[in-house]
């Protein structure tokens, strides 16, 4: 998994290296899809998938994934991941509906499915069969840089898609958004200082994900994530992002007051996933409820 340069135009080009590293191979990709199946083909079908699936519906509401994340204590997004560039292969062994059924049999409000193929070692088809399968939400874990993979992510089933501030500029944040949302997904907008927080509000974030890892460093600073949880106002769900090893770490980023975790490399290391994610859980609770 070598790391080249960085990819040129757009937002990223102040981000970190490895961000625009893997941005500039998701527009490769974008374009080589571009000629299997144009966007505009990919979009009637998207929007004809969420049309039917409004068909019959009542009042409007949060779509799935926002409403599974407004639960009470601290909900957890459970990440089926097999690879990142910082640790290499996490998963030898890569059961990937197995590990998604674990999730949501322990009690994870929703799902995280890493389709990035280059450096995270995903396919669509996790998703997609993952999606088919489970009755909770999941979110597409990608490099999103184009709005064709918001069509894609539509399609794979996914009830969210994520928009990296690092990566996109204002313009294309609200546009995504906006597509996801015409859609009937959530975004999960993600920051990393207080000035990408509020170019996600601006650009009418519900939900935003505080990354706890600097990419330039891969160091986690949960210190970070509480200053930032700060930049979040009451109204928009809160994300903490990276880093959860433990339920002292939960406890953490409960008491700092998110209404999220992602957990994502410590539940696919763990033994025994099924009894690490009940731990978390535990401590996911408010202080004196009952698990």
């Amino acid at each position: 998994m070598a790391m080249g340069s960085a990819a040129s135009g757009g937002a990223d080009r102040a981000a970190p290296s490895i961000l625009c590293e893997i941005a500039g191979r998701a527009r490769l990709r974008a374009q080589l899809a571009e000629r299997a199946e144009p966007s505009v083909r990919l979009r009637d079908r998207a929007l004809a998938l969420a049309q039917r699936e409004r068909a019959g519906a009542g009042p409007p509401s949060p779509p799935p994934f926002e409403r599974a994340l407004a639960g009470e204590g601290l909900s957890l997004i459970c990440e089926v991941k097999r690879a990142s560039p910082s640790k290499g292969v996490i998963a030898e062994e890569y059961p990937y509906l197995e590990i998604a059924r674990g999730y949501e049999a322990g009690g994870a409000a929703a799902v995280s499915v890493l389709t990035e193929p280059e450096f995270f070692l995903g396919e669509d088809r996790h998703l997609s069969e993952i999606a088919a399968e489970l009755s909770i939400p999941a979110l597409r874990k990608d490099f999103v840089v184009c709005e064709r993979q918001i069509y894609e992510a539509k399609l794979l089933g996914a009830g969210a898609a994520l928009l990296i501030c690092a990566l996109l500029d204002d313009g294309e944040l609200r546009a995504f958004a906006g597509i996801a949302g015409e859609l009937g997904m959530s975004a999960l907008f993600e920051i990393h200082s207080e000035a990408e927080a509020e170019r996600a509000l601006r650009a009418g974030a519900r939900i935003v994900g505080v990354n706890s890892r600097d990419l330039r460093t891969f160091a986690v600073d949960f210190a970070l994530s509480a200053r930032l949880r700060g930049s979040i106002p009451p109204g928009a769900l809160a994300v903490a992002e990276s880093g959860v090893r433990s339920p002292a770490d939960i406890a953490e980023l409960r008491r700092a007051g998110f209404d999220a975790a992602l957990v994502g490399e410590s539940l696919m290391r763990a033994p025994d996933r099924r009894r690490f994610l009940g731990e978390l859980l535990a401590a996911a609770l408010p202080e004196g409820a009952a698990s």
